[in-house]
């Protein structure tokens, strides 16, 4: 049976940081190369340490064996397939265009996950929307500034 709680932190993780990445590289100047290569390398390695993190506290938990792994594993999973998901739009789209395509997908994306959640809870839809969209708009707007600083430091 397909359950929001199985998918809900590793989803969140992986639309937040991979539309920061892009947005905060792109605002930095880097190209197609660079951006891809980020984006795989959070997508494998932030992803990896991830599901360990989240295997070990399900265990501190007391959860069975069998449970801690399936957690670790479909946060892996979700993670895995939703940071991948970014990277035709980084080789397709015109690279002016990228960090704003990576947005408009990441939000889109946010937005179906966050409904899925509070529809799954009896959650007010629009308010945890609301709510989500703020605190990824606040994380992308810090990728961005930064992504700029950098930008200007090196150039």
């Amino acid at each position: 049976m397909f359950r929001t709680r199985n998918i809900a932190y590793g989803g969140t993780a992986a639309v937040v940081t991979s539309t920061a990445v892009i947005s905060g590289l792109s605002a930095a100047g880097a190209e197609r190369p660079l951006i891809a290569s980020a984006l795989l390398i959070a997508a494998v390695a932030d992803n990896l340490a991830d599901a360990l993190s989240i295997h070990v506290f399900l265990e501190s938990e007391h959860l069975n064996q069998k449970e801690a792994l399936t957690g670790a594993a479909t946060n892996f999973l979700a993670r895995l397939l939703l940071c991948i998901s970014f990277i035709p739009f980084i080789v397709i789209v015109p690279l002016q265009h990228v960090e704003k395509t990576a947005i408009a997908w990441g939000m889109s994306l946010l937005i179906l996950l966050t409904y899925l959640v509070a529809r799954e809870r009896g959650a007010n839809v629009g308010r945890e929307v609301a709510k989500h969209l703020v605190v990824a708009f606040i994380v992308i707007t810090a990728s961005i500034a930064a992504g700029h600083w950098i930008g200007r430091l090196f150039s």
